[in-house]
């Protein structure tokens, strides 16, 4: 039982000390909150309907014909619909592409049928 407790107290010394030092918060379970109070995540720029990622394969070729490397973005814009299933407005992260073709199947919830999307989770 005393080492046990003992070992607790040392482990509490080293965390205090490492964050005293160096700045540094040791994260020990997702979800936890930042400094200002929010529990935000930083997402990957990905098409949440289409699952779009950016190319990264592109090159530039410039006038002396020298080739350097380039990373093509996906036209990521925040569309609100509306929900006929769920009774509420669903935000998006969708692409440009994405956007026509919820477009073209009338409704998001055609389209998150379609492509196996969970609106529930937005």
């Amino acid at each position: 039982m005393m080492k046990s407790f003992l070992s607790l107290i040392l482990a509490a010394l080293v965390i205090i000390q490492v964050q005293s030092f160096t700045g540094y918060t040791p994260v020990f379970g997702a979800g936890q909150k930042t400094q200002n109070g929010s529990n935000m995540q930083m997402r990957a720029r990905v098409c949440d309907l289409l699952g779009k990622t950016p190319n990264r394969q592109a090159r530039v070729v410039t006038f002396s014909h020298k080739r350097n490397k380039k990373v093509q973005e996906v036209n990521l814009q925040w569309k609100r619909f509306f929900s006929e299933e769920l009774n509420r407005n669903v935000r998006l992260r969708l692409s440009t592409k994405g956007i026509k073709t919820v477009n073209k199947y009338g409704s998001i919830d055609k389209a998150a049928k379609k492509f196996e999307l969970d609106l529930a989770k937005f």
